[in-house]
Formats: structure tokens, C-alpha cells, sequence
């Protein structure tokens, strides 16, 4: 309940598969997950990564969903209402990581756009002559150029959370999710017809079991807890508005398979371009606005797959964006009483703020912390620190404690029989713990 009114629901399953879909296809699936697999080998890495997505991604997610649809509340208040004592602090770090993520997740979201834009408006030009990283660095070094940018796209995430569940983001995720996929078929149909893309697709989809390492496994866990948006109370918010009747198992599956299969798509588009124009596959995070860029410019009509892709980019964080803000909204509607227009705005205002010396801090300004850039320091404390954590407790809260309860919640009391309830619970107890400790100390390295 918020404002003594009866709480929004989603209108239909789908909408809400959709939603959560696009919580989790961010940035990451189609950014993060091809240049990581082309530095842990390849097809071996892919095969190893969707495994992990189906045993603890699964889980965890399933964990999640449960414990928001069961106490009908935010993050915070799902875990006060379901046990109290410290387990509040677990739906705390949701909302701290949710307001945190969005802060620097906006200035990249802003880029994205900017992108697409520029694409038209000289970009290919300078990327086809060589110079993609000096225009990159000059935009980023624009602070009122990226501030700006930023704005744009936090104003958007604003409007549609504004708007509310139904009106708002399952009617936006209703557009923008099939968008995505079409745009993503589109660019995969252009790339696998470029002249030399086999070796790319051979690199992509031709296991080399030889190749997969400890860091590998690492780096498959990292990609797939991260790409799902667990440990942020993304899940839990979105699972409290689901109804009663819903088949909770199903509904967490079909959002793993939609989420997966973007980044699957993603290195379909990625790989068989820059293997035919001979880019090093495994080149980090400059993959996206530099070493892409300079493809695209090769490329007959280069404009237009630029301008594609950006756009792909947009949605997937745009999608993210808003799951993000709601966390945070949620939040101030049920235990402060707000309204959903006051709390989206101030909330999504002041993430704005906190987001300005991230969109400063790798040009215009060099804020730093402790050494790292101001946008990497908050990457680093949400990403390394508060959502490992989350999501720990989260396992260990169904797995040891709220037993009893989730097994009823994800079967609808007895109603929908739930053929591997035991193993689920077990991977909560165990298996995710350890696997989730294991990214943690890894990735505490600062």
C-alpha cells in the first residue's frame, strides 16, 4: 500500500517478463559481455557463462522475485515485513546501489545518445581516417556537452517511472524491448554478410575448451550475476507488483532466457564485424565507442549501422535506467507516503546531481578518489562491493531463513508443484553463497 491507495500491479505476465528483461539487458550484455568474452577465448567462455546464468542467476533472481511478490513492498520494506532485525539493511544496499548505479549509468546513457546523433554529423568520417579516440576523448572532455547529454537521458528515465507501472514503464518496455531485438537482428543480418565474418562466427561459436581458465570462471560469474541486476532490488521491486496467480519459476526463467539471449545476439553483431576488418576482439570497454566507430565507417551506409547500434545501446540502458529509479521511488512511496511524481522527481533530480562529477571526472575535470576516476570509484563501490553483497544475503535469507515461506511463495501455496524446489534451495544455500563470496574477495582488489 502507498498513500492508502491499492498498489499497482502489472497488466499482464508479459509485461512484467518484458520489464524485468530490460532491468536486466543493460549496457553490460551488449557492451561488456562480447569484449569479455573475446579476452577469456570465446565459444568455451559462452557455453560456460549460460551455465552459470541458469544454475545461480536463476536462482538468485527466482530468490528475488519471491520475497518482493510476498511482501507486496520496496526492497526495504520487503525484508522488514518478511523477518526485520538487521535484514532491512539487505533491501538498504538495493536503494543505495540502485541511486549510485544510476548516477554514472546516466552519464553513459547520455553518450549513447549523444552517439547516435553523431553518427550522422561527422563521426564516420573521423573514425574512418583513424581518429575515433581523439573524438571520443574530446566529447567526454565537453562537461557541458556530457552534462547536458546526461540531463537528456535522465529526464527520459524520470518521465517514464513518473508515469507509473502500467502507463508508464510496462507500456515503454512494450515498445522498447521488441525495438531492441529487431535492431539487434537487423545489425547481426548486416554483419554476418560482411566479407570475412566466418572467422569471427567460428572465434564466437566453436568451442575451444583448452582456452577457459580460473579467470574465466571469474570473469563468467561476474558477467552473469552482474547482467541480471541482482543484488540491487530491482527484482524484489518489480516481483511486488506481480499478482498472485502468476507461476513465479516460469515468469524468472523466461527473463534469464530473454536477458542471455541478448548478449548471445549482441557478439553476433560483434564479432563477425570486427574479425572482417581485422580488430583485436578482446580491446575492453573502448570496444563500444571507439574501436566500433571506426568498423562501422568501413562499412557501406556506416551512418545508418552506427546510428543502429547506438540506438541498441540507448534502449538497453534506458531500460536498466528505469528499473533503477524505480528501486529508489518505490522506496519513498511506501515508507515516506510520497506520491510517485514527487518521489520520481526528487529522487531522479538528485541522482542527476550526484551523477554530475561521474559525467566530469574522465575529461573536464579529473574528480578522483583514492586514485580512480569518480565515475569508476562509484562503478567499483556498487558494482565490487554493495551488489555482491546483496546478493549474498538475499541467497542465504531464502536459503536459511525464510525457507519455509519461499517454498510456499514459489508455488503458489501447493498450487503449481515446483520440480527442482530442493536443488533451488540448496543452490540458495550453498552453491550461490560460495560462488557469490568467491566474486566478492576477487573483486575487492581496488
Amino acid at each position: 500500500m502507498s498513500n492508502g491507495t491499492e498498489r499497482e500491479q502489472w497488466g499482464s505476465k508479459l509485461g512484467f517478463i518484458l520489464a524485468a528483461a530490460g532491468s536486466a539487458v543493460g549496457l553490460g550484455n551488449i557492451w561488456r559481455f562480447p569484449y569479455i568474452t573475446g579476452q577469456n577465448g570465446g565459444a568455451a567462455f559462452v557455453l560456460l557463462y549460460v551455465l552459470i546464468v541458469f544454475i545461480i542467476g536463476f536462482s538468485v533472481m527466482l530468490a528475488e522475485v519471491a520475497i518482493g511478490r510476498s511482501a507486496q513492498l520496496n526492497a526495504v520494506g520487503s525484508f522488514k515485513k518478511l523477518k526485520g532485525g538487521a535484514w532491512p539493511i539487505v533491501g538498504w544496499m538495493g536503494v543505495i546501489a540502485g541511486f549510485m548505479i544510476l548516477s554514472f549509468y546516466g552519464v553513459i546513457g547520455g553518450w549513447t545518445m549523444a552517439y547516435i546523433i553523431k553518427s550522422f554529423t561527422g563521426l564516420m568520417s573521423i573514425a574512418e581516417a583513424g581518429k575515433a579516440g581523439d573524438f571520443f576523448g574530446g566529447f567526454i572532455s565537453n562537461g557541458a556537452l556530457v552534462i547536458g547529454w546526461q540531463a537528456a537521458f535522465m529526464a527520459l528515465t524520470i518521465w517514464v517511472v513518473y508515469k507509473g507501472i502500467g502507463e508508464g514503464i510496462e507500456r515503454y518496455c512494450k515498445i522498447l524491448m521488441p525495438s531492441l531485438f529487431l535492431i539487434l537482428l537487423i545489425l547481426i543480418v548486416r554483419s554476418v554478410t560482411l566479407e570475412g565474418a566466418g572467422k569471427g562466427l567460428e572465434f564466437y561459436l566453436k568451442p575451444d575448451f583448452s582456452k577457459l581458465t580460473g579467470g574465466a570462471l571469474l570473469a563468467a560469474m561476474g558477467q552473469a550475476f552482474f547482467s541480471l541486476s541482482l543484488g540491487m532490488g530491482c527484482m524484489i521491486t518489480y516481483g511486488s507488483y506481480l499478482g498472485k496467480k502468476e507461476i513465479l519459476p516460469g515468469a524468472a526463467v523466461q527473463v534469464c532466457f530473454l536477458d542471455t539471449m541478448v548478449a548471445l545476439l549482441a557478439g553476433l553483431v560483434i564479432f563477425p564485424a570486427v574479425f572482417a576488418f581485422g580488430v583485436e576482439p578482446g580491446t575492453g570497454p573502448g570496444l563500444t565507442f571507439i574501436t566500433l566507430p571506426s568498423v562501422f565507417a568501413k562499412m557501406p551506409g556506416g551512418s545508418v549501422w552506427s546510428a543502429l547500434f547506438f540506438l541498441l545501446l540507448f534502449i538497453a540502458a534506458l531500460t536498466s535506467a528505469i528499473s533503477l529509479l524505480e528501486v529508489v521511488t518505490a522506496y519513498f512511496m511506501d515508507e515516506m507516503k510520497w506520491s510517485r511524481p514527487k518521489a520520481a522527481c526528487v529522487m531522479g533530480g538528485l541522482i542527476f546531481l550526484l551523477g554530475v562529477p561521474s559525467a566530469l571526472s574522465l575529461g573536464a575535470m579529473k574528480l578522483q578518489i583514492a586514485g580512480k576516476d569518480f565515475l569508476d570509484a562509484m562503478d567499483f563501490v556498487s558494482s565490487n562491493v554493495i551488489l555482491p553483497l546483496g546478493g549474498l544475503f538475499i541467497a542465504l535469507f531464502v536459503g536459511w531463513v525464510w525457507t519455509d515461506k519461499a517454498r510456499r511463495e514459489v508455488t503458489n501455496d501447493g498450487a503449481h508443484p515446483f520440480g527442482i524446489m530442493e536443488a533451488w534451495i540448496w543452490v540458495c544455500r550453498v552453491v550461490a553463497p560460495v560462488a557469490i563470496a568467491y566474486i566478492f574477495i576477487r573483486g575487492l582488489k581496488w
